[in-house]
């Protein structure tokens, strides 16, 4: 007998309540669905079901099998929709939210490649720094960089990005350079309004971790304003590499507490669930974890 037959007619009669109603969803008949649902019991050596001529009603054992076994048959769903998906053709209208300076230095030079290769999907792309509410706003994917991904989405991890401290070789020569994190309080500081941690710093050192309260001369919302900052020696920057390493391989801006390390952050894909993933949103996801798996100077 095919176990997965019995597992699916067992869990249509509890889902249906009764045997004839079963029969009817799985276009069985009414003593082919009692068979199975008896084979079941007598394979499995207990009863699942308390049957009388009112109602039928589960026992402890049926229970714990039932709800397995939704377990068991929504994991098959899942998969079959997702090999589905990926065979299907990518297609229709795709929404897309990604930090903005990381959208505008990373992913708008690949949007016209993506649609080379997919051109039967249209982008709808907005960048803002603030984390957007995919399901409310009704994005399809969003980029996201953090430390950890919201465990309430799914994500794929495309890539690594760690915090760096610059400054201007100009302003280094004018305010001296720092040598450990505490030599920050008494330096001009550029300072990032979303930084969790806000004024306060954080650095793994060569004796363990070390915090240092910095004293911000600006605060902006905008890595770009903070990088400008630098650029034009006014201070200490705290920014991640994909924004600043071209300047760091070009040295106008100069890394500084090369013995202390800031946080590294993950860049994410992610979309609001695992089940029925639209064909477009997997080949957004394919391509950009194929793209970013090249080589990068950050």
């Amino acid at each position: 007998m095919d176990r997965f037959l019995e597992m699916q007619t067992f869990s249509a009669v509890v889902d249906a309540g009764s045997f004839v109603k079963a029969a009817e969803v799985l276009g069985l008949s009414k003593a082919a669905v009692s068979r199975y649902v008896g084979e079941l019991e007598a394979r499995l050596g207990v009863r699942l079901l308390h049957r009388t001529t009112r109602r039928l009603s589960l026992t402890e054992e049926g229970q714990v099998f039932h709800a397995r076994s939704k377990e068991l048959l929504a994991g098959v769903d899942e998969a079959e929709a997702e090999v589905s998906s990926r065979s299907a053709a990518a297609s229709g209208l795709l929404r897309i939210n990604a930090p903005v300076t990381f959208g505008i230095l990373h992913l708008a030079p690949l949007w016209g490649v993506f649609r080379r290769q997919h051109p039967k999907v249209s982008l709808d792309i907005t960048l803002a720094d603030r984390q957007v509410d995919l399901v409310e706003e009704g994005y399809d994917m969003a980029i996201r960089i953090a430390t950890l991904p919201s465990s309430t989405l799914v994500s794929k991890r495309l890539a690594s990005t760690r915090m760096v401290v610059c400054a201007s070789p100009q302003y280094l020569a004018e305010h001296g350079t720092p040598q450990v994190p505490a030599d920050l309080a008494g330096h001009a500081v550029i300072a990032y309004s979303y930084w969790a941690s806000k004024d306060d710093w954080h650095f793994d050192g060569p004796t363990g971790p070390v915090s240092v309260r910095t004293q911000a001369c600006m605060h902006t919302n905008s890595g770009d304003t903070c990088r400008a900052a630098a650029l034009a020696h006014q201070g200490v920057i705290l920014q991640p590499t994909f924004l600043v390493g071209a300047d760091l391989a070009a040295g106008s801006l100069v890394q500084l507490l090369p013995g202390y390390q800031a946080m590294e952050m993950g860049i994410y894909a992610v979309y609001p669930t695992r089940k029925h993933v639209a064909p477009k949103v997997r080949a957004l996801v394919d391509f950009l974890a194929g793209e970013f798996a090249r080589p990068r100077a950050w």
